[in-house]
């Protein structure tokens, strides 16, 4: 058995851990407490009268005995505390991941420069609808994602991973991405360039640019020596058919449901030019915030 999808799956492994301490709780407090009490009660009726007949036969005996007997016999057993001091917090945890925001480490450079390796970000898990924890299925609908929007989503091709980019297309969108230009449904994107960037890994400047997709600007990496698709890279996936390759480019129709997805280091970045289209089913939650990143606390805001 392949246990590396449950290990990797955090909110499995939060929720039965949610589940185990809550029946613990819920034993403790229904069944187990009130054991406790009825043996303390008998325990304590019997040193009672115990003490009474001593007390009648002239014995002077500590009364201080009786409180420290109710209380050993009233003590949870150290599992049982455990268990009911982890229940609140872990489900607390659990529900404000799987509900309302949920933290995140950016581990790869394919949004260089929005999203550094290292970046701690958290990703609003609301916009885009509520969905039962888990098995993600949305239940409420709130919003959809929008060009431009940066997203974190579970891998088409392995589920257990998380992969995050930003949204170019949405469905019905008519994609071309042709000498490293976009054109969304006919209309060109505007690009302004900027000063070269200085790759923080290695020694290497990149050309950057103002990628102005409307509503939605931001910057974008180029390298020259690179090609504008690897064509030997480009994989099998759903809805292949929609899609049109060639040396200089590409030109994808997004279908209903889905959504196509760029990194902005856009020469190092595998994506849906790459391995297709993200079905909403997959989707996580919108990225909104970089809380810390320990090598350069300049990096704390919002994210664009």
């Amino acid at each position: 058995m392949n246990l590396q999808p449950i290990l990797g799956n955090f909110a499995l492994i939060l929720f039965v851990a949610m589940v185990i301490t809550g029946v613990i709780w819920c034993l403790d407090v229904f069944v187990l407490s009130k054991q406790r009490r009825a043996k303390a009660d008998a325990a304590l009726a019997e040193y009672d009268a115990r003490h009474a007949k001593l007390t009648a036969d002239g014995i002077k005996l500590d009364n201080g005995n009786r409180a420290a007997l109710e209380a050993a016999i009233l003590r949870q057993p150290t599992w049982v505390e455990y268990s009911g001091s982890f229940f609140p917090v872990i489900a607390l945890v659990f529900v404000l991941r799987s509900f309302l925001f949920e933290p995140f480490k950016i581990p790869s450079s394919s949004m260089v420069p929005t999203l550094l390796v290292g970046d701690l970000i958290l990703v609003n898990k609301f916009d885009y609808g509520i969905r039962l924890p888990i098995v993600n299925k949305k239940i409420v609908q709130v919003g959809n994602p929008q060009r431009g929007d940066v997203m974190v989503f579970k891998y088409p091709k392995d589920p257990s991973q998380d992969y995050i980019k930003r949204v170019i297309g949405v469905p019905g969108d008519k994609i071309t991405y042709e000498n490293k230009r976009l054109t969304v449904n006919g209309q060109p994107i505007e690009y302004a360039p900027m000063d070269d960037y200085l790759d923080d890994e290695r020694p290497v400047y990149h050309k950057q640019f103002l990628e102005k997709l409307p509503n939605a600007p931001h910057r974008i990496l180029n390298m020259d020596s690179a090609h504008t698709i690897n064509l030997g890279a480009v994989e099998e996936f759903p809805h292949h058919e929609n899609c049109t390759y060639s040396y200089d480019g590409f030109t994808c129709i997004v279908p209903e449901g889905n959504y196509f997805m760029m990194g902005d280091n856009r020469d190092n970045s595998a994506d849906s030019r790459y391995w297709g289209f993200v079905p909403d089913q997959n989707i996580v939650g919108k990225a909104v915030f970089v809380w810390m990143n320990f090598s350069n606390l300049k990096r704390i805001g919002g994210i664009h």
